[in-house]
């Protein structure tokens, strides 16, 4: 019984770390379709809550993550990728891995928005020096959420659940990358 479990949850694991890719058109250029999914991304964000708006019009930088795939059975591990935007303009892809461990099993996949409010915060991100960890808190997405203009050491998080179910009581921390256009 303990090994169809463990079974099933790595051949969840690889389903939902390749739905990172599922938003992805092949007979479209790879820019063409990152920009689609990054695109899609903020138009659901603010269908959700039009008062994230201010966060795009006011944050110096922001990252834009379309589909983060995370799986877990004690320990975890989730991916995704996306672009990285100054004065509201793309100036770079992101990455994003996700490592836990503790109480924890299933798989999700979920939308994530950072915004860094100011040059020193996403300075920070583009060179490496950004990382969450336990201590950061991201905000789901609802209706007024982004009225109560939360940052976090120059940080806001925000999460979209798209698919999958987790249990999940763990430590973890997301590591990212940044690479110019």
């Amino acid at each position: 019984m303990k090994k169809i479990i463990i079974l099933c949850m790595a051949c969840s694991l690889i389903l939902l770390l390749s739905a990172a890719n599922a938003e992805w058109d092949p007979r479209d250029s790879d820019r063409q379709q990152e920009e689609r999914a990054v695109n899609d991304t903020i138009n659901r964000l603010l269908t959700i809550d039009p008062s994230l708006k201010v966060y795009f019009d006011k944050a110096y930088a922001y990252a834009v993550f379309p589909t983060v795939g995370k799986g877990a059975f004690i320990a975890g591990v989730g991916y995704g990728r996306g672009w990285f935007f100054e004065n509201g303009k793309p100036i770079g892809k992101a990455s994003i891995t996700q490592l836990s461990a503790g109480a924890q099993i299933g798989g999700e996949a979920y939308s994530e928005i950072i915004f860094f409010r100011d040059k020193d915060r996403s300075e920070d991100f583009k060179v490496g020096r950004y990382e969450a960890g336990a201590q950061a808190s991201a905000l789901a997405v609802t209706e007024g959420v982004g009225k109560a203009g939360t940052y976090s050491d120059g940080v806001a998080v925000f999460i979209m659940p798209k698919a999958g179910l987790m249990a999940d009581l763990s430590i973890s921390g997301q590591r990212f990358g940044f690479e110019p256009f």
